[in-house]
C-alpha cells in the first residue's frame, strides 16, 4: 500500500501463509496487528496498470494489484471494533466512478508516479476522513491524497518514461465495494474482508474470524 511517506515493506496476498502466521486475534484479545482499506482496481483494467508497471521496472508491479489505498498502515489492537467500524462506513457509503486520467508524481519527496483521479477524488477523499476515525484514528505526516501508483522507487529514467508514457492515458470504473487487509505476522498483507457498498454486514461473512 504504497504512499507517499514510505516505501512499500510488504506485498499484497490471498495466498495462504505458513503456519503460526497471520493469525487473526482473538475477540477482545490486545495484540497490535496493522490495518489497510483499499478500492481494488478491477479486471481487465489492473492486469493492463500491472504490465505498464513492470514495464517501467518496477519489481512489485507483479506483486501488488493495482488499487487506491484509502488507509494505510494503521495500528488495531481491537479487531473486532475496527471491522465493526469499518463495516459501518462500507454500509452508509453509496457506489461512485473512478476515472482515471493523466500521471502525477510525489517527487521530490517520495519516488513515485501515479495516475490521477479525475473523478471519484472526492468520494475517497470523503471515505477516507470516515475510516481514519474512532478505533483507525491516527495523524499522518502528510494530506491524504488518492492515486493509482505505476511506478515506486525505479530510476529516475524510468520515473520520467512512466510520467510520460501514460500522460494521455484514461480510464473509468464504477466502485461497489472496498477491501479489509489485515499486515500479518510474516509481513503479508491478506485479505480479511471486502465489503459491498450500501450493504449490512454480519460476523458470519467474515473470511478472518471462522
Amino acid at each position: 500500500m504504497e504512499q507517499p511517506t514510505s516505501a512499500t515493506s510488504a506485498t499484497s496476498s490471498s495466498h495462504p501463509t505458513p503456519a503460526g502466521c497471520g493469525e487473526a486475534p482473538r475477540s477482545n484479545e490486545a495484540v497490535e496487528s496493522c490495518v489497510g482499506v483499499v478500492i481494488a482496481v478491477p479486471e481487465p483494467l489492473a492486469a493492463e496498470l500491472e504490465q505498464w508497471r513492470a514495464s517501467f521496472g518496477d519489481p512489485m508491479g507483479a506483486l501488488i494489484p493495482a488499487h487506491i489505498t484509502l488507509v494505510t498502515t494503521t495500528p488495531a489492537t481491537d479487531w473486532d471494533a475496527t471491522i465493526a467500524h469499518v463495516r459501518q462506513v462500507a454500509r452508509s457509503q453509496k457506489p461512485f466512478t473512478v476515472t482515471l486520467r493523466s500521471t502525477g508524481t510525489f517527487r521530490p519527496v517520495s519516488p513515485v508516479v501515479f495516475l490521477k483521479l479525475e473523478a471519484g477524488f472526492d468520494d475517497c477523499v470523503e471515505l477516507h476522513t470516515k475510516l481514519q476515525r474512532g478505533p483507525l484514528e491516527r495523524s499522518l505526516e502528510f494530506p491524504f491524497h488518492p492515486h493509482v501508483t505505476v511506478a515506486h522507487d525505479v530510476s529516475s529514467a524510468g520515473m520520467d518514461w512512466a510520467e510520460g508514457q501514460l500522460r494521455g492515458f484514461e480510464a473509468s470504473f464504477m466502485v461497489r465495494t472496498m477491501g479489509l487487509y489485515e499486515h500479518d505476522s510474516c509481513g503479508v498483507w491478506r485479505l480479511r474482508e471486502e465489503l459491498s457498498f450500501g450493504q449490512d454486514h454480519y460476523q458470519g461473512n467474515h473470511p478472518g474470524r471462522r
